[in-house]
């Protein structure tokens, strides 16, 4: 059988060999070079299915075939590897200073990341989409230009996004109600591939748990360190986005009752106490990076006030970590974004605050740890999501 939003349904062929031609992709993702002979043995499937589900996969140039080996028991097996080398899935981010364009192949490798700067903050829904359409042309026509066919498309966005992709509210875009991939669609004249929207932070999990190097822990937590600060979170290997795709506004938990009041209207938020915003005396989005970058200089320099201050800010992050690792149990926290020039200093007193309010002797074992993958991590995020769908048995036809 196979389930769906309206309930349990009678599973057919298609359905059946979708779900298997899935199955033997993954398994040839994690164990290439691998045999049919191996496929077989480890999922269960008859020589013969293998046989005729590999095929489909070589025709659709999703796996190649790449010689014998002879260190083996027994006669020489052909091996398999990943192809994909026609298809490029791609990743977008919106932000409040600039647009993330990634590309990647099906084994992940990068095909471009382009960073482009933009005035998210004082810029109309209408003004966003079209930005974000005009990168993505150029992203597409690159990609075709290379003779890649394009699966999908993956914009991240901070704010909340409804289980259909509408952004709900985006504070610090200042959007409400936007259908942005639908009048994305409509933008690029219905491209033929399919496009998703997604929180920032969720797709920056995402990202840290295919590509980062601790990819494939199955209990992640990725904080967002931009202008906002969010959560993404993967349990069990599966991301949870909770009943209305809302969760993981960690931002908004109260960290101090007497707090600085925080733009969203209540007092104290951990954004408001250990936000980015706390560090950089500008209001201006796209001077928030050079100001980061001062802070580092002062710190280096050994200033004490800046010193004082990015203690004060990582004891409040602290404060939010624990309150997501009591309650999740992470085997890491990720620190993302502008967070991560800053890890140097703010890691310590976090790690420490955090420890402190654990329930979990010695923190559960917990790391917390900053991001290598840049500020591209949402958009990277963004290709994961159109590989995951792939993986998940949405094939590109042969």
């Amino acid at each position: 059988m196979i389930t769906s939003s309206t309930g349990p349904r009678p599973a057919d062929f298609g359905d059946v060999r979708a779900t298997n031609l899935a199955v033997v992709l993954r398994f040839v993702r994690d164990n290439a070079p691998c045999s049919r002979a191996d496929i077989a043995a480890s999922t269960g499937l008859n020589k013969a299915t293998v046989s005729s589900l590999v095929a489909d996969l070589i025709d659709r140039r999703l796996v190649r075939e790449t010689g014998l080996t002879e260190n083996r028991v027994g006669r020489p097996a052909t091996m398999l590897v990943l192809d994909g080398s026609p298809y490029a899935s791609i990743g977008l981010e919106v932000n409040v200073d600039y647009l993330t364009a990634v590309a990647v192949d099906l084994s992940g490798e990068r095909l471009l990341s382009w960073r482009r700067a933009f005035p998210g903050a004082t810029a109309t829904p209408a003004q966003a989409v079209a930005a974000v359409a005009a990168l993505t042309r150029r992203v597409v026509n690159r990609m075709t230009k290379d003779q890649r066919q394009v699966l999908g498309v993956a914009v991240a966005v901070p704010g909340l996004i409804g289980t259909d992709g509408t952004v709900r509210v985006a504070p610090n875009l200042g959007w409400h109600e936007v259908d942005l991939a639908g009048d994305l669609a409509k933008a690029l004249r219905d491209p033929g591939f399919p496009i998703q929207v997604e929180n920032d932070a969720n797709l920056a999990v995402l990202a840290e748990h295919r590509f980062g190097p601790l990819g494939g822990t199955p209990n992640l937590v990725y904080l967002t360190g931009e202008v906002g600060v969010g959560a993404g979170v993967i349990l069990d290997g599966r991301l949870r986005r909770g009943g209305q795709g809302f969760s993981g506004e960690i931002g908004h938990i109260q960290i101090d009752p007497q707090g600085p009041r925080c733009r969203c209207g209540r007092t104290g938020c951990l954004e408001a106490v250990a936000g980015i915003g706390v560090l950089v005396s500008t209001t201006d989005p796209a001077e928030v990076e050079s100001e980061i970058d001062e802070v580092v200089r002062r710190a280096k320099a050994g200033d004490a006030a800046t010193l004082d201050q990015l203690a004060t800010v990582g004891r409040d992050l602290g404060r939010g970590i624990a309150i997501a690792a009591n309650l999740l149990d992470p085997d890491a926290v990720i620190l993302g974004g502008y967070y991560v020039p800053l890890a140097p200093w703010l890691l310590p007193a976090a790690a420490d605050q955090a420890r402190a309010l654990s329930i979990a002797a010695d923190f559960g074992g917990c790391e917390i740890v900053a991001s290598t993958l840049g500020y591209g991590a949402a958009a990277l995020g963004g290709a994961a999501r159109v590989l995951d769908s792939v993986d998940s048995g949405r094939l590109p036809s042969p």
